[in-house]
């Protein structure tokens, strides 16, 4: 016999819908609007894909430009690194 199991409906987390400040470093590239971690993780996509930062060879690696070099302190990040990078200007 098969038992149901009543699924629960999965909520979003309110740390993740929190909204948090970005430091003026990080302000340069989304905004200085105070907005959820989840929309500062979308807004520097957007800025990453607009100007063509992906590196072409390697896909998961994101080139710095002048607005990201200060953000991440070094020329190039993998997308990886880019979370734990952004969380510090975060507030």
């Amino acid at each position: 016999m098969a038992t149901s199991k009543k699924t629960a409906a999965r909520k979003p987390n309110a740390a993740f819908m929190k909204p948090v400040t970005p430091s003026p470093t990080l302000a340069a590239i989304i905004g200085p609007d105070a907005i959820p971690r989840t929309e500062v993780t979308k807004k520097i996509w957007d800025y990453i894909k607009k100007h063509d930062l992906q590196d072409p060879k390697n896909r998961r690696n994101i080139n710095a430009d002048d607005k990201l070099r200060p953000l991440f302190k070094k020329d190039q990040v993998s997308m990886f690194e880019l979370t734990k990078l952004v969380s510090a200007h975060l507030k």
